[in-house]
């Protein structure tokens, strides 16, 4: 169970980006969605478990982008772009000084988790991807997405529930009114319909073929909102990824079959094990794990690293976590003893 958390606020300008930090490992990040809640988001039994299942023993990090949920409400012309998601997500990941993490991303937020991983190819370790798509205008037939923002945007009530039988199919009663209540109570209608109009937008086409991170797509057979051959064309068009077709209509993966997905999606960020020897050559450590790694072999604890680095306790502690991963060791002492049988320290 991921019950350790914090929320914090990220000053982006004038502005103040909400973000999560929940649980303890290697990062896990997620791209923000359409319109999303931190606080709201949890008090689902359903999003606890999905995202309990997929980030067991990783540390994850959830954000509402700047707009909805927690964030500041004020939304600019630069934020409702391509760029402007892969900005946030970047400024995010610098101030938590994370140099390499694993995206998982889901729906809109797996455009700018392609992008972020073509731009950044260094800085991501391994990417899922899920009820993913390459172009937004692909997403409906001509005419259909601009009267579903125009829907939004004229009565933010009907909008709603117009998407929640998109996104949800035949779910019962409860959760389309749950999902309902959350949308309207996450962003105005103003803002909703100018993300959901980026939403339609967006073109990740030319990114794709960029991607080298090790890559999972997953995508349900019949989801209403993502039609299932865009995610075939996602996988196909990123070299060497992995397609994961699974049964069912809801788009949100912690609808329906809730665990078919966590498996899909933990296969994705799960590394292979590999062999001794493997290992010397596979194992890569940053600049700065190396640096830490030495640290620690000295005997030194993670506030001791923290004040001779001066870094925070808390980013010493998830860069000794993905060292602890990187080598398979199951403590800091196993990591140095693995780390001097390669040749690291």
């Amino acid at each position: 169970m991921l019950d350790k958390s914090e929320i914090r606020f990220l000053p982006i300008g004038d502005r103040r980006l909400a973000y999560e930090v929940r649980g303890d490992g290697p990062p896990l990040v997620a791209p923000a969605w359409w319109v999303s809640h931190l606080e709201l988001d949890w008090q689902s039994s359903d999003v606890r478990r999905f995202w309990d299942g997929v980030a067991q023993n990783f540390t994850l990090i959830r954000y509402d982008r700047l707009g909805v949920g927690m964030s500041d409400r004020a939304v600019h012309e630069s934020d409702l772009t391509l760029e402007g998601e892969v900005d946030t997500l970047c400024a995010l990941l610098d101030a938590l000084e994370l140099d390499r993490v694993s995206l998982l991303g889901g729906s809109s937020g797996s455009c700018t988790a392609v992008a972020f991983a073509a731009a950044f190819p260094a800085r991501v370790e391994r990417l899922v991807l899920y009820g993913s798509y390459p172009d937004g205008d692909a997403l409906t037939a001509p005419g259909v997405g601009e009267a579903i923002v125009a829907a939004v945007r004229a009565h933010w009530g009907l909008g709603a529930r117009m998407l929640s039988d998109i996104f949800l199919g035949n779910a019962d009663a409860a959760d389309h009114e749950r999902f309902v209540r959350l949308q309207r109570e996450s962003s105005t209608a103003e803002t909703a319909a100018a993300l959901l109009d980026m939403v339609y937008r967006l073109d990740v086409r030319t990114h794709l073929s960029l991607v080298r991170s090790p890559t999972t797509v997953v995508h349900r057979r019949d989801d209403r909102a993502v039609p299932y051959r865009l995610g075939r064309e996602v996988a196909a068009a990123i070299p060497g990824a992995t397609f994961i077709p699974l049964q069912g209509h809801s788009h949100f993966p912690w609808h329906g079959d809730v665990d078919s997905v966590v498996r899909a999606c933990r296969q994705g960020v799960a590394a292979p094990q590999l062999s001794d020897a493997d290992q010397s050559e596979a194992v890569l450590l940053s600049p700065r794990e190396r640096e830490i790694l030495a640290c620690v072999a000295h005997g030194l604890g993670d506030r001791e690293i923290a004040e001779q680095l001066q870094l925070s306790p808390h980013t010493v502690h998830r860069h000794v976590a993905n060292i602890r991963r990187k080598l398979s060791a199951t403590s800091r002492t196993a990591a140095v003893a693995q780390a001097a049988r390669l040749g690291l320290v």
